[in-house]
């Protein structure tokens, strides 16, 4: 059965391919998850120099209401500035920032096939050598990252520059003014957590960096060989602090129960890689802050999750989810980072 947005999407496609003909949508089908995004994958054929011809791309499409409230021309922006470079990303085809098309704002990308991103399938299926293999590449690609430089790349057009000792107050600010507006219940041990923050400041930033925002594994494209084929989900990109980044790979939750950094390899081994990748130096005390304010910034994610529930703007399961399980799960990793989960 064709997808309702199919025939809507080939109409859009053939408008920017004025040089094909035959444009139709076909395979259409929405993968689990995108709870920021809604995303499908596709089949795009058409006519061209009396040719057939066919291609796989992915449509990312604005949700009613979002787990987080994202700028798509910053992603769309952020994919565009590291394509061809050490930081794999697919190639962007199409931004779309008005709603005619498809209702809700959109772009299209190239589908990059035939690997896997899922941690759970990672863990189930991969050996010791793998899982080294694929933290040295995923750290090795976060501090790709940290390293570019976000004028050179004309990020700065598009995101602003904080300054260097500004990094962690304007994310701080910005965490706990949705955590203000969007809590549902008292969250003490994230309360407590905030004051630390504030009370324990981390210096200023090394250099100004481009901060993928959610860079995590779940969140890049892998094969059975180890390979990362394809870094994902850059819809929090911004400017600041590189540590920032670090510490969110390196946040409890994300350990999915390992007890690894990422479920992939030690704490002090993830961190080498990056240091000896980025050029930079990641100081524990420093390092310690950015962990703990990106612990804060899941609970801002979980709680505005399930607000976005509960005020009925989206009522997809995927939005109640972190209700259910991460708040408690952040909770404690708040308690961890601050050595007082007792054991």
């Amino acid at each position: 059965m064709t997808h309702p947005l199919a025939p809507r999407l080939a109409a859009y496609i053939a408008e920017r391919m004025p040089q094909a003909s035959d444009v139709s949508v076909s395979a259409m089908e929405r993968i689990s998850g995108g709870a920021s995004r809604e995303t499908y994958r596709f089949v795009c054929s058409w006519r061209e120099g009396g040719e057939a011809r066919s291609r796989r791309m992915i449509l990312r499409r604005d949700p009613p209401a979002s787990l987080i409230d994202t700028e798509r021309r910053v992603e769309f922006e952020a994919y565009r500035a590291f394509r061809g470079s050490a930081v794999p990303v697919p190639e962007m085809l199409w931004l779309e920032e008005g709603s005619d098309a498809l209702d809700h704002p959109f772009f299209v990308a190239e589908e990059i096939s035939g690997f896997q991103a899922s941690p759970q399938m990672l863990f189930a299926s991969a050996g010791p050598a793998m899982l080294e293999k694929i933290a040295e590449r995923k750290w090795t690609i976060l501090g790709e990252i940290a390293k570019a430089d976000p004028v050179a790349l004309g990020l700065d057009r598009w995101m602003p520059a904080p300054a260097l000792d500004a990094c962690w107050r304007r994310e701080l600010d910005h965490w706990e003014g949705l955590i203000d507006k969007d809590q549902a219940e008292p969250l003490p041990i994230t309360r407590a957590a905030i004051r630390w923050l504030r009370a324990n400041p981390p210096p200023p930033a090394q250099k100004l960096s481009v901060v993928h925002g959610d860079f995590r594994t779940g969140n890049f494209l892998y094969d059975p060989e180890g390979e990362i084929h394809g870094v994902l989900d850059w819809e929090m990109c911004h400017l600041g602090d590189p540590l920032e980044d670090l510490g969110w790979s390196l946040q409890p939750v994300w350990t999915f129960g390992q007890g690894k950094a990422g479920g992939l390899c030690a704490h002090d081994r993830a961190v080498a890689i990056w240091e000896r990748a980025s050029g930079l130096r990641a100081d524990p005390a420093a390092l310690h802050w950015w962990i703990l304010f990106n612990c804060v910034k899941a609970q801002g994610i979980w709680v505005g999750s399930a607000a976005a529930f509960n005020r009925g703007g989206n009522r997809a399961p995927i939005m109640v989810y972190p209700a259910w399980w991460l708040i408690n799960a952040q909770d404690r990793a708040i308690l961890q980072v601050m050595g007082r989960l007792a054991s």
